[in-house]
């Protein structure tokens, strides 16, 4: 008896270090780097956040599923990277209203993301997010879409989203920025003659390999696959898992900004930042 209650106390001590010390160990691994970027003072400066309104991962032809939503550390960490440049930033979406978060486990939770839940500021705006048809997208320094599963069921089939992209492109000089699935939020977008937007730029989000690694891929819409549909110049990192590369594109115009995956929140926010403080 002695034994078993020692061998049980072995496991149990066990289990609670591996707990502690996993999301120390997926970090090391490469899951939301830290990064150390530069603390702009961009008083004055606006940015928006679009986000998703989508909450079911259905597969087609079902209604209902596992919730879902936006990945919160797409949008929790530059949402407070913004902030500390002293940047007014709003939050909106295709219909307005309630942004899902998507469910995560704590392990792979940011400490953005924690602060955020906290936030009664942060959530009430995005449990009353402005409907896009009501925003003038003009008057933002900074357009960025945050990803997440639920982005892939509306960003991407959002023709308006399309044309307040087109309209902040030619009559503002917004920096326009976007992270793993938020890119599907750029394929709508046409310029002057009708073209795709984004066609012959480079760019990046979540790869058809970490979706499928994932096994998620019965959503309506890949990044990977749609952005190179549009044109794209697709770049992508990779690691023995998807999850766990990183990359950040500007494109060489310099007005997008687009990160691979959630690991891509800080870099792409500083690096929006480094060209609206160079404008």
């Amino acid at each position: 008896m002695n034994i078993m209650i020692k061998i049980s106390s072995v496991l149990i001590v066990t289990i609670i270090i591996v707990a502690l010390s996993l999301p120390k160990l997926l970090n090391l691994a490469g899951l939301h780097p830290k990064y150390d970027g530069e603390i702009y003072d961009l008083n004055g400066k606006k940015a928006l956040i679009i986000a998703t309104n989508h909450g079911i991962l259905n597969k087609p032809g079902e209604t209902s599923g596992k919730a879902t939503g936006v990945f919160l550390s797409e949008l929790s960490v530059p949402y407070y990277d913004f902030i500390k440049s002293s940047i007014d930033v709003e939050i909106g979406s295709i219909n307005g209203g309630n942004i899902p978060i998507e469910p995560t486990p704590y392990f792979i939770e940011t400490p953005e993301d924690k602060k955020f839940k906290k936030d009664k500021s942060a959530m009430n705006k995005i449990k009353n997010s402005t409907p896009i048809k009501i925003i003038d997208f003009t008057q933002y320094d900074i357009i960025y879409l945050a990803g997440g599963w639920g982005a892939a069921y509306d960003l991407g089939f959002s023709n308006l989203l399309g044309e307040k992209i087109s309209e902040a492109y030619y009559n503002s000089e917004a920096i326009i920025g976007g992270v793993c699935h938020g890119v599907l939020g750029f394929i709508n977008a046409k310029d002057k003659s009708g073209n795709l937007l984004i066609a012959g730029r480079k760019m990046t989000g979540v790869t058809d390999k970490q979706v499928y690694e994932l096994g998620i891929d019965f959503t309506p819409q890949h990044p990977e696959t749609e952005l190179r549909k549009a044109g794209v110049t697709f770049k992508s990192n990779t690691a023995f898992r998807d999850i766990f590369a990183d990359l950040t594109v500007v494109d060489d115009e310099k007005r997008f900004v687009t990160g691979q995956n959630q690991n891509a929140g800080h870099e792409t926010a500083y690096k929006i930042m480094q060209l609206v403080e160079n404008l």
